[in-house]
C-alpha cells in the first residue's frame, strides 16, 4: 500500500512557477513509476508527465513539454513537478499517481495508487 500526499498548489499569473510535490509513504517508493496527471473542471484527467523508478527516464505531455520538469528524490520518497511559464489552460487540479510499470505509463489505468490532489490556478 502507497499513500501519497501532493502539495505546492495554489494561484499565480500568467508566466509564474510553482512546484509540486507529492509524498509517498512506505518503504518501496523507488520500486514505483510516478506520474502526474490533472483534470480541469468538466474535463476528463490527463496526462502530464511520468518518471521511471530510477529516475531517469521522463516523458511529457506535448501541451508542458519544455515548461515542465518531473523528478524524484528516492532517498525522500517524493516525486516533483516543476512548472515554469505557466498559462490559464494549466488551470487544474493535479494529481500524482504511483505505479508498477518499469518506464511508467501515460494512461491512467496503469496506475494503481493516487493523491488527492492539489489545485494549481493560473490567472490571466
Amino acid at each position: 500500500q502507497v499513500q501519497l500526499v501532493e502539495s505546492g498548489g495554489g494561484l499565480v499569473q500568467t508566466g509564474g512557477s510553482l512546484r509540486l510535490s507529492c509524498a509517498a509513504s512506505g518503504r518501496t517508493f523507488s520500486s514505483y513509476s510516478m506520474g502526474w496527471f490533472r483534470q480541469a473542471s468538466g474535463k476528463e484527467r490527463e496526462f502530464v508527465a511520468r518518471i521511471s523508478r530510477n529516475g531517469v527516464i521522463t516523458y511529457y505531455s506535448d501541451s508542458v513539454k519544455g515548461r515542465f520538469t518531473i523528478s524524484r528524490d528516492n532517498a525522500k520518497n517524493t516525486v516533483y513537478l516543476q512548472m515554469n511559464s505557466l498559462k490559464p489552460e494549466d488551470t487544474a487540479v493535479y494529481y500524482c499517481a504511483a505505479g508498477v510499470a518499469l518506464f511508467g505509463s501515460s494512461r491512467p489505468r496503469e496506475y494503481d495508487y493516487w493523491g488527492q490532489g492539489t489545485q494549481v490556478t493560473v490567472s490571466s
